[in-house]
């Protein structure tokens, strides 16, 4: 008689080294779709190992680019599994950072006299911000879920109102300079420096260590299968190069000597003669882990992400096990208009200045992020860092082609045709695998 007890499959051994590894195929699948999208530029802007495009400055060039869309994707991931759909998030992202910047130059000066780069200016310009966000956003949902008006509808609706309630607001006017703390959100004006890189990559390895020994002790605790512990610790150590290998990267790239100038002169010192410096992580970089990580235990550890998915998955049971899914759709919606907002903190201190065209098609970047990352369309199922991974192939492929002199046409006309076939695929592979289309 066989033993099927789950001790005993805890025991059993995988069948080849990938099975052991127990890694998500179409994840590596995306992992390798992304290696290759950099070759291939690496090779067309100067060669395999010279090439421009995998040099320390378009590599953090394209982190703080990616950033914003990122942030946005992480939302729409619970938009998309709970079948809806926001076309407004661009122009949400116009209307925030509009009135972050009319915060900053007009409220906080004129009505409250703290006066721009005040150390209180960008904590309340912020605040504006995600309220006026959130707020859009639960009144987005509550059209949805109560009025039983469809997403599409609504929020096709908000892409006309908020990017004209934008203009509005500003007069058509391009608003700036912002705030100098506000602008640290930005990329290039806001980073760790190699020092305070290191540290957060090193603390960054040691707590992956830590949730991975967790959830292998919790595993076992429960009788559960795990993986063998050589192929936890091969694991262990690719994720450690990976965080390390990105710190090294980003630090690589270096200030350049006229900055560091200023950057002294302004402290009233004199430049030590020979002096370098890197840039090291990006605060917008570090905006992005904060909400992926945050995102990924609502959706992993909470009872509001297990009540996401089981709504995509089935809102008929859903509803009839006792789940509020109107007022679920008005939360999802809300969390929408507070990562818009947060997207718009990026991309405005990246220009350090409001302009009118700010989140112009981002709509459409942000939904193929987070298709392309593996969010299923009939929904119930998506992830996180799928999401943040698509957004990081998408604008892997717009950057790419910039530098090797491709058309704007032609780069939206290869971007829509990648959406095309990356969903193909997706079903493809969830047709073969008997996983949900």
């Amino acid at each position: 008689m066989t033993d099927t007890s789950p001790a005993a499959s805890a025991q059993a051994k995988p069948r080849n080294f990938f099975a052991a590894l127990e890694l998500d195929t179409r994840l590596l699948g995306m992992i390798g779709a992304f290696v290759v999208i950099c070759l291939i530029f690496n090779l067309l802007t100067g060669g395999l190992f010279d090439g421009r495009f995998l040099t320390p400055r378009n590599v953090f060039n394209l982190t703080i680019q990616t950033a914003s869309v990122a942030i946005m994707a992480t939302g729409m991931v619970f938009i998309i599994v709970t079948r809806h759909i926001d076309l407004s998030v661009g122009s949400l992202l116009a209307t925030c950072s509009a009135m972050m910047a009319m915060t900053q130059t007009v409220v906080t000066p004129e009505w409250l006299g703290l006066g721009l780069n005040h150390p209180a200016t960008a904590p309340i310009a912020i605040l504006v911000g995600v309220l006026t966000g959130t707020l859009i956003g639960a009144f987005h949902g509550y059209i949805v879920g109560y009025l039983g008006v469809p997403a599409f509808i609504v929020t096709l609706g908000g892409l006309l109102v908020w990017r004209n309630v934008a203009w509005y607001l500003t007069t058509g006017q391009t608003i700036g300079p912002l705030d100098e703390n506000f602008t640290l959100f930005g990329g290039i004006d806001g980073t760790l420096g190699p020092t305070w890189s290191w540290i957060f990559g090193i603390v960054a390895v040691v707590f992956s260590i830590y949730a991975m020994w967790r959830g292998r002790a919790n595993k076992i605790a429960h009788e559960f299968p795990v993986k063998p512990l050589w192929a936890e610790v091969l694991l262990a150590a690719l994720v450690s190069v990976a965080i390390l290998g990105f710190v090294a990267i980003l630090n690589a790239y270096q200030v350049p000597t006229p900055r560091l100038e200023r950057i002294f002169e302004a402290r009233g010192e004199t430049m030590p003669e020979g002096y370098t410096s890197g840039y090291g992580l990006p605060i917008s970089v570090l905006l992005l882990i904060a909400v992926a990580v945050v995102m990924t235990v609502v959706a992993q550890r909470t009872r509001l992400g297990r009540y996401i998915f089981a709504t995509g998955g089935n809102p008929d049971a859903a509803e009839l096990s006792g789940i509020n899914t109107r007022l679920l759709t008005v939360k999802v919606f809300a969390i929408m208009g507070a990562l818009c907002a947060l997207a718009g903190v990026v991309a405005s201190a990246r220009l350090s200045f409001h302009s009118n065209d700010i989140g112009t098609l981002d709509e459409l970047r942000v939904i193929a992020a987070a298709v392309i990352g593996g969010t299923a369309l009939s929904g119930g199922l998506g992830t996180i860092h799928g999401a943040i991974l698509g957004a990081l192939i998408m604008q892997s492929l717009q950057s790419g082609m910039a530098m090797v002199g491709v058309d704007a046409p032609f780069q939206n006309i290869v971007v829509g045709a990648v959406l095309v076939v990356a969903v193909l695929i997706d079903i493809i592979y969830r047709r073969r695998t008997g996983a949900k289309i």
